[in-house]
């Protein structure tokens, strides 16, 4: 399949350009303002009818909350994406606080709705749908968001409200965590280099010099300046994770789980078995790993490995940098056997002002990376990159850009309900268009490059595979040790992390003896939603059975995947991994993605002698 248009270079946008969504400051607290009224006049057009729901009342309240849904939505989108650029700028952090504000008093206004849905027997909704065949359209959203729920639902609105009041405490606390990572826990200070000269230690500049300084002094600087700041940091922030778990669990439990671990995996449509099964695996099968490390010590010359020779690329010249728009040119190449979709919403996405490129830390632009949908508008979503030119960067780039592909078949192929999905399924798109540029790389790139790629490559394998898993079992103990205490020191979390890593870990790495904070400065612990990182390896597993699918029949798994991305929230996850693909999350699926790391391992090895 040829690409049918070739990227102008000419085109490429670098910055956002958000005026589509409002264009100006003024217009979204006029928007702010308008979206608080219409929430008090649906509150007092409904409340009344539901006391006599029918069929037509229901669908007139769910066609009114979608218009005000994506409202909510365009204006929400805008102030987080705006605060991010800068999360000191005054003006956003108040309208993402004003917005949250707003979410938190729909909630509020709309609780005899939730209250009401929650509650109807199989015989009450039968018959609300017997009465309006326009419900039918909505049924898998109302069995997602209500039907479903009804053992673990709010008794009353008084509790309706109750819980949206400490969901508005638990999403302050997430944007008070990125801001504190942003401007203090990243902010590790400066070091001297071997050459004399001063170096700021950040959240790009780590991980830039890790990667691309072949002096392993430099590099030693670099990890310990931010390994004991981190540890000097973890006071504070476990001040701020000890009341998120508080708040976590809270909710839980007055929703009648038994924490909420538990309550997570009912909304993942996950069980801790399959967890369990995921973790056991990849602890079991690590040494897995043993052999690529031992690849990068003697690629290195290195008796033995320590935490800051693990990033640096394994290149001639490790400080080689692809510019933003070489690695657009490479991404769009590995699209040449996709479905051509691919392509046309990837030259929407990069040329028209929708991705901020490029990293600005001294400016308060946050670390990291993330894609907001925005299948409100039916438009290519917005990206948000800290670019840096190394190899790791294009892997972002085209991991983002999965997702963006997903967001814009979902907003324009299904109803604004659906455009969503479980963590690990949305993060299925953006590690399978990982697997596409690796192959690419390697099929059509000097031994040299494919060697560092597909190296680096394996190495986000094994923290696909080991550390994400693992932040989710830190997450769970440290509610744990937070219920059980009462309280809970920065030192008692740091031991915790330390000791955990021991079980996933390579014996052939020689870690430092001290306990680790590096929890302090993973923004995913700190979301809204909990026991985020787990997902990643499921996708991943996941991910690498298609890709072998891919490789077997192309054109089948295309016409299949296009169908998947688009499907949305429309059937439940198993179902659809299960009807388009024939797959099933299992021990099996995970014993088969770790045979399949070999086989890169493998690959990596043989790349080497050729």
């Amino acid at each position: 399949m040829e690409i049918n248009k070739e990227l102008n270079t000419d085109e490429v946008t670098t910055k956002w350009n958000n005026s589509y969504l409002f264009s100006s400051r003024e217009d979204a607290l006029e928007k702010l303002g308008s979206l608080k009224k219409k929430s008090e006049e649906m509150n007092r057009t409904f409340r009344q009818e539901f006391e006599r729901l029918s069929g037509p009342v229901l669908l007139n309240y769910l066609e009114t909350e979608k218009e005000f849904s994506r409202a909510i939505d365009v204006l929400y989108i805008y102030a987080y994406t705006q605060l991010s650029k800068n999360v000191n700028d005054k003006f956003f952090i108040s309208l993402l606080a004003e917005s949250q504000d707003l979410i938190t008093e729909d909630k509020k206004a709309s609780s005899f709705a939730t209250v009401k849905l929650t509650s109807l027997n199989k015989e009450e909704w039968e018959k609300l749908f017997s009465e309006e065949p326009g419900l039918e359209a909505y049924r898998p959203f109302l069995e997602a968001n209500y039907m479903r729920f009804i053992e673990h639902r709010p008794v009353d609105e008084a509790q309706a409200v109750y819980l949206a009041e400490i969901e508005n405490q638990r999403m302050k606390l997430e944007t008070e965590a990125l801001s504190k990572i942003t401007n203090e826990v990243t902010m590790a200070g400066n070091i001297t280099l071997e050459s004399g000269e001063e170096f700021q230690v950040n959240s790009q500049s780590y991980g830039t010099l890790l990667s691309t300084d072949r002096s392993r002094e430099n590099r030693k600087r670099c990890y310990d300046k931010r390994f004991y700041h981190l540890i000097s940091e973890s006071g504070s922030m476990t001040s701020l994770y000890s009341e998120k778990a508080r708040l976590d669990d809270l909710i839980a439990r007055e929703l009648k789980y038994r924490d909420s671990y538990e309550s997570s995996l009912y909304n993942f449509y996950l069980t801790k078995d399959q967890v369990e099964d995921m973790n056991t695996v990849f602890k079991e099968r690590k040494d897995i790993f043993e052999d690529y490390n031992e690849f990068r010590r003697r690629k290195l010359g290195l008796e033995t490995l320590r935490p800051y020779d693990l990033m640096l690329q394994l290149a001639d010249q490790p400080g080689k940098n692809y510019t933003y728009t070489d690695a657009l040119q490479e991404i769009q190449k590995s699209y040449s056997r996709m479905d051509s979709s691919f392509n046309e919403i990837f030259l929407k996405m990069v040329t028209g002002n929708f991705i901020d490129v490029y990293p600005d830390p001294e400016h308060g632009k946050q670390p990291g990376g993330y894609c907001y949908g925005l299948c409100a508008l039916k438009s290519p979503a917005l990206i948000f990159m800290n670019y840096n030119g190394i190899i790791s960067d294009q892997k972002a780039l085209t991991h983002e850009l999965g997702h963006g592909i997903n967001f814009y078949l979902m907003g324009n192929f299904t109803d604004y309900f659906y455009c969503s999905g479980q963590i690990y399924e949305m993060e299925v798109p953006s590690t399978f268009n990982e697997e596409l540029f690796v192959d690419y790389i390697i099929e059509n790139s000097d031994k040299e490059t494919a060697v560092a790629v597909l190296a680096q490559h394996i190495g986000e394998y094994q923290n696909y595979f080991t550390s994400q898993p693992m932040i989710t079992e830190f997450e769970y103990k440290a509610h744990q040790l937070y219920s059980e205490n009462g309280k809970v020191s920065g030192a008692e979390l740091n031991a915790l992390w330390t000791d955990l890593s021991k079980e996933y870990r390579s014996k052939s790495i020689e870690y430092y003896t001290e306990d680790s904070a590096e929890w302090t400065y993973i923004s995913h612990i700190y979301l809204t939603n909990n026991y985020y990182t787990f997902n990643y390896a499921i996708s991943k597993a996941i991910t690498l059975a298609l890709f072998k699918q891919y490789k077997e029949k192309p054109e089948t798994f295309n016409k299949n995947y296009i169908d998947y991305l688009s499907a949305g929230s429309t059937m439940l996850p198993e179902e659809k991994l299960k009807k388009y693909f024939g797959i099933e999350i299992n021990r099996q699926l995970f014993e088969d993605a770790m045979g399949i790391v070999e086989l890169r391992i493998q690959e990596l090895n043989k790349l080497e002698k050729n």
